[in-house]
C-alpha cells in the first residue's frame, strides 16, 4: 500500500488534440462521485462542455493538484512530464490508443484503476530526465528537458555529421554518422532501440550513447552511469541541417561548435502505473515476444 493521498486531481489531454473528450468525462464524472476536485488543463477544454470545471495551466496543475492523470499516449505523457518537472506531482497515463510503455490505463478499465490507485494499491516509479544546454561560444542558447532521449542529428540532408563525445571531460570518441542518441532507460525502448541500443530497465541509473548509422562500423552504443555529465560537440557538419531534439518536440539548429552538455535533472518524475503493471509483460506485447515462430512453406 502506498501513503499518497489524492484530494486534488488535474486532468491533461493531447495538445491540440480532438480525441480524448469521452475519457476526460468519464474521469471527472468518477472523482465527482468521490468527492475529489478536479482542475482541467486549460489546453484540454475545448474537448468537453468545461462551463462548470475548473481549469488551469500545467504549472498551475503542478503547483496545486496531488496527482495529474495525461490521457493521449506516450507522446502526450512525454510532454507534460517536461512541463512539470518542477513539481513533485506524480503522473498516471490514460493511452487512448495501443498499450504504452507510459501510458498503460486502457480506457476500458478507467474506473477500475483508479479505485486501486485511490485505496493506494499501485506502484510507483521514479523515472529521471535528462537535462540539455546548448552553448555557443560560451553563450547559453537553450535549455530543455527530455524524459526519452536528447538526439544531435543531420536535418534533410543526406550527409553525416562529425562529432565529439566527452563523459566527465574525457574524450571518449570523434565520429562520423547520422547522429548520436543520448537515451534514458525510459528511452532505452524508443528511438535508441530502433537505432540498435540495449534495452534497460527503466528504473536502473544509467544512460545510453548510441551512434546513428556510424561511419565506421566499429561504433556501438555504450551503457555509462547515470550520474555522468555528457558533452557533445559538433566538429564539422557541413551544412547547417544539423539539430538537437529532447523527446523529438522541442528541435534546435546547430552549427560547428557548439556544444551539447547534457547531465541528470534535479528532479525525478514520479509515475503510476496500476498495481499489476509489469515491465515485462509490457516488453512481450510491444516487442512481440511471445508470438511463436512463423510456420514456413
Amino acid at each position: 500500500m502506498n501513503n499518497y493521498v489524492f484530494k486534488t486531481v488535474g486532468l491533461i489531454g493531447k495538445h491540440n488534440g480532438t480525441d480524448g473528450g469521452e475519457a476526460i468525462e468519464t474521469l471527472i464524472k468518477y472523482f465527482d462521485g468521490h468527492g475529489i476536485d478536479v482542475t482541467l488543463d486549460e489546453n484540454s477544454a475545448t474537448m468537453i462542455n468545461a462551463k462548470n470545471i475548473e481549469t488551469a495551466n500545467r504549472q498551475e496543475i503542478g503547483q496545486h493538484c496531488d496527482l495529474a492523470i495525461v490521457i493521449g499516449g506516450d507522446g502526450t505523457l512525454l510532454n507534460a512530464a517536461r512541463e512539470l518537472i518542477d513539481s513533485d506531482t506524480p503522473l498516471v497515463g490514460v493511452n487512448l490508443g495501443r498499450l504504452g510503455f507510459l501510458a498503460d490505463i486502457l480506457p476500458s478499465a478507467i474506473e477500475e484503476c483508479m479505485d486501486e490507485i485511490l485505496c493506494g494499491r499501485y506502484l510507483l516509479e521514479e523515472r529521471f530526465l535528462l537535462n540539455c544546454t546548448i552553448r555557443r561560444n560560451d553563450e547559453l542558447l537553450k535549455q530543455s528537458y527530455a524524459l526519452n532521449e536528447v538526439v544531435v542529428h543531420k536535418w534533410n540532408v543526406a550527409r553525416m555529421v562529425e562529432l565529439e563525445t566527452y563523459i566527465n571531460e574525457r574524450l571518449v570518441h570523434r565520429q562520423r554518422s547520422d547522429g548520436l542518441i543520448v537515451a534514458t532507460p525510459t528511452g532505452s525502448t524508443a528511438y535508441a532501440l530502433s537505432a540498435g541500443g540495449p534495452i534497460i530497465y527503466p528504473t536502473l541509473n544509467a544512460v545510453t550513447i548510441v551512434p546513428i548509422c556510424p561511419h565506421t562500423m566499429s561504433n556501438r552504443p555504450i551503457v555509462v552511469n547515470g550520474d555522468s555529465e555528457i558533452e557533445i560537440v559538433v566538429v564539422d557538419s557541413n551544412s547547417d541541417d544539423v539539430r538537437v531534439t529532447s523527446d523529438g518536440q522541442v528541435p534546435f539548429e546547430l552549427t560547428n561548435g557548439d556544444r551539447i552538455h547534457i547531465s541528470k535533472a534535479e528532479k525525478p518524475l514520479r509515475l503510476i502505473h496500476p498495481s499489476q503493471h509489469d515491465h515485462y509483460d509490457l516488453l512481450r506485447a510491444k516487442l512481440q515476444w511471445a508470438e511463436p515462430p512463423k510456420s514456413q512453406r
